[in-house]
Parts: structure tokens; sequence; C-alpha cells
């Protein structure tokens, strides 16, 4: 290790997670930083709300993000049989999936955020003591990947990033249009 070389401690007390894998994970905490804080201060109520044109709510995105980095992970562990055939879904799976998009009765803010932390240690966990980020998969059946393409841990990584930035700025976006307050700015 390197003075230049990021470092992430762990307050479990295992070993510093260095290099590469410090800096995915450092990436991904910030995102899900900015992610969260758009809950700050909501009610249940106001976490349900939809602000904007879209179908989006602030509790609906944490549940969906919470889900897509649970799903992911689950791939990088067992390969496409974890997210099942998108090709195959019917009706009744899609109204389901929509359902990640909402707070439903009977969720709070408080435990899709503490579900989300969960997830999100459990990720972190896993990218620290994966014994290789090249570790790849086919992709499962879905109508938006190539037939035939792979990923690797670390492709999967690259996506779980881009996927929590792109959903903290749909969650801004509603959080400004809810009550004014931005993450930024």
């Amino acid at each position: 290790m390197t003075d230049n070389e990021p470092t992430i401690p762990d307050p479990a007390g295992n070993p510093a997670v260095t290099g590469e894998r410090a800096e995915w994970l450092d990436a991904l905490a910030k995102h899900r930083h900015f992610l969260r804080f758009t809950t700050r201060d909501l009610t249940d109520e106001q976490a349900g709300l939809r602000t904007t044109a879209s179908e989006l709510c602030l509790g609906g995105l944490i549940k969906h993000v919470t889900a897509v980095e649970r799903n992911w992970v689950e791939f990088i562990l067992n390969g496409p049989s974890a997210m099942g055939d998108f090709t195959a879904m019917t009706e009744t799976d899609w109204a389901r999936r929509a359902d990640e998009f909402r707070l439903l009765p009977g969720e709070t803010l408080v435990g899709v955020l503490a579900d989300y932390a969960e997830v999100a240690r459990r990720t972190d966990d896993l990218v620290a003591t994966l014994p290789d980020l090249d570790t790849a998969w086919p992709l499962p059946k879905a109508p938006w990947f190539e037939p035939g393409a792979q990923w690797s841990a670390r492709r999967v990584l690259m996506h779980l990033i881009g996927e929590t930035a792109q959903h903290a700025g749909h969650a801004d976006i509603i959080r400004e249009s809810l009550d004014g307050a931005k993450s930024m700015g």
C-alpha cells in the first residue's frame, strides 16, 4: 500500500479495504449518501408523494435502488438465475415491479432506509471479500441486455454506481418540487 492509495476503514475491525475496491466503495457511498440525503426530515406521507409528472416518489426510489442493488449482488454471487428471465415476466410480475417505485400502505421511510442500509452493508462486505472482481456471468434474459453479453463483478459495480447516481438526481428533483430543499447548492 502506498501513501496515495485510497483506504476505507472497517468499523468491525477487519482489515481496511484499499486500492481499486476502496475507490468503488467510496464512489458508491457518495451516491448512496446523496440519495438518502434527499429524504431528510420527511414524513412517510411526504416520502410517498409524487411531486413531478413522473410516477416516482422518494420512498419508492429508495425501494427501487435497494432492490436493484440486492439483485445485482445476488447476480455477482449466483449468476443470471438470481435475477430471473425478464422476457418471461407476466403482467402480475410487472405490476409487482411497479410497486417497487412506490411507498405502499404500511411501509415507512425509516423501514425502507433501514433495508437500504442493510443491502449496502452486504454489498460493501462482498466488494471487500470477493476473491476476484473479474468474476463474470452471462446477463439474464432481458430486452435491454444484448444477448450473450457477460458482466464482471467490476462491471456490476460500475452499473450500481451509475444507477444510484441517476436516481439520486431524480430524487433531488422530486424533493425540490416537494418543498424547495436541495441536496446541493
